[in-house]
């Protein structure tokens, strides 16, 4: 049932649109300049559909937070913009002052600007209720010049920060094309998929590994869960099988005993629908040594899944009709140690599954083994997508259902 307008359902021709992104990009340390420009490239159609339905387009984004070696203006921002868009995008350097709004206020349809990183404006990060956010200085004088506030800031919608929930309150809200696209591709992955369905988890965060796995099993989102990486180490451990005391103090940095009972619990609960590595890949100097899980513990450190896991894996998501992968199986920064993680990717890319991947660390392999394209859907989401598959409610959602409520009740 539909709880939230696209932009499908506005009246945008001639109209000053806020548009809310997520464009905050890694950064090469040394020059400052932009590493990697993925999420530029992601608002790009629906900036391209507001600037040919000739609205009056003003970003508002951030980039890092402030104390970060990386918390600069959007200068590089608008900058690149404006090259992928093949259209001028101005940065403004003000948020609501009055630069800003004679900027504003001189606009001609089909022309955007960019304003100051949103983050320097005091209170923008404050966490605060839709309502409360709705009296702070920003929100009142830039929705006093617009008409319309779209969203596509997936990444950042679990938060519920200013300009990410304020404006909802007082203008018509709308999500933006990349948004439609996120939200569309996760309900199709957790509020129902077509199965059999597989998760796949791995990278460096276990902790929240382990509330995944309770979620998709407990509400038979998943029929299995593959574990690979930290999250395959840390419940091999709970297995009571010893790893070596390098790969156990990589462990230690997060393992606790509360983690310990609940992954235990997990695997008594949920038996063999989660699957842990029956093989490692260990790293004997830099070389790949492929051991049976009964030879640990090792005193060399574990860097992949073994070839064995890989294989009986691949063959598990190649028979799904629904595949999410979050975090690499294995240390990707080494070659020898990728063997997992891109087996694992071509083998769902190679399937008829409907496949999501997320996570910086996981895109970011797909686009290196140049799969990512060959994805149904890649999310650009770390935090919101982890509250999604958790079932918690993302407050920008939430604002965008409350804007449609109210104008609907109109």
């Amino acid at each position: 049932m539909k709880d939230h307008f696209t932009i499908d359902d506005l009246d945008i021709k001639g109209k000053t649109v806020i548009y809310r992104v997520d464009i905050n990009c890694p950064l090469k340390k040394d020059t400052l300049d932009l590493a990697n420009d993925n999420r530029i490239q992601e608002i790009l159609p629906t900036l391209r559909e507001l600037l040919n339905r000739q609205a009056k387009v003003v970003i508002v984004a951030h980039q890092s937070r402030p104390g970060e070696w990386d918390y600069i203006s959007l200068e590089r921002h608008a900058k690149r913009t404006s090259e992928l868009l093949g259209v001028e995008v101005t940065y403004i350097d003000d948020i609501y002052g009055e630069k800003a709004k004679k900027t504003i206020q001189r606009m001609m349809p089909g022309e955007a600007v960019m304003l100051r990183n949103v983050r320097d404006e005091k209170g923008e990060m404050d966490k605060a209720s839709m309502e409360q956010h709705a009296q702070s200085p920003m929100v009142r004088e830039l929705s006093a010049l617009a008409d319309l506030y779209i969203s596509d800031a997936f990444a950042a919608a679990h938060r519920s920060q200013c300009s990410l929930v304020g404006f909802q309150a007082v203008l018509p809200s709308a999500a933006g094309r990349l948004m439609e696209k996120e939200l569309d591709a996760l309900r199709r992955v957790i509020d129902s998929p077509s199965h059999p369905c597989v998760f796949v988890l791995g990278g460096s965060k276990f902790t929240d590994a382990i509330k995944v796995v309770d979620r998709v099993l407990r509400d038979n989102i998943a029929d299995k869960v593959l574990l690979v990486g930290l999250a395959g180490n840390a419940f091999l451990k709970a297995k009571g099988i010893s790893l070596g005391e390098r790969s156990e103090r990589i462990l230690m940095e997060e393992f606790t005993s509360d983690n310990l009972t609940g992954a235990k619990a997990l695997l008594d609960r949920y038996g063999d629908r989660i699957e842990t590595p029956v093989d490692v890949a260990l790293d004997d100097g830099g070389a790949r040594k492929d051991v049976p899980i009964d030879a640990l513990p090792s005193d060399l450190p574990i860097s992949d899944i073994g070839k064995e896991t890989a294989a009986k894996f691949s063959d598990i998501v190649s028979k799904a009709c629904t595949v999410f992968i979050s975090g690499p199986a294995g240390v990707i920064e080494k070659e020898e140690f990728s063997f997992g993680t891109k087996a694992l990717m071509e083998a769902t890319v190679s399937s008829d599954a409907f496949s999501v991947i997320g996570g910086g660390h996981t895109v970011s392999a797909a686009q290196r083994y140049h799969c990512c394209d060959r994805f149904s859907y890649v999310s650009t989401g770390g935090g919101a997508l982890e509250n999604y598959i958790m079932g918690k409610p993302l407050p920008v959602v939430e604002a965008l259902k409350a804007s449609y409520k109210r104008e609907k009740g109109k």
